[in-house]
């Protein structure tokens, strides 16, 4: 089963290639994914990166986490699946929902 790792803390250089070739060596990654600004087109410090399996994943965090990369300590753990029904039913502007 696929995993989706949250890679946090990225130089504002390293792109999907630099990205996807840092986790590599811990397995098979099928997509990795720096995240940008829409109107800018510049790197917004995050991205993910998913692994073909578990135990992959697994030994990426271990390995990479608080570690150098560019220049920057990054933050790799288990990316958060986004609720996007909880975020329209508060709103989806992160406001008070009583305002109706």
């Amino acid at each position: 089963m696929a995993k989706k790792l949250f890679v946090g803390n990225l130089s504002w250089n390293v792109d999907d290639n630099g990205l996807r070739d840092a986790f590599v060596p811990f397995g098979e990654v099928t997509e990795a994914k720096v995240i940008t600004d829409r109107n800018t087109g510049r790197s917004r410090g995050f991205g993910f990166v998913t692994f073909e399996g578990d135990e992959d994943a697994e030994k990426a965090i271990e390995a990479l986490n608080d570690t150098d990369l560019d220049g920057r300590t990054i933050k790799v753990n288990v990316a958060l699946e986004k609720n996007r029904d909880r975020d329209r039913d508060r709103g989806g502007y992160g406001g008070g929902g009583d305002r109706w």
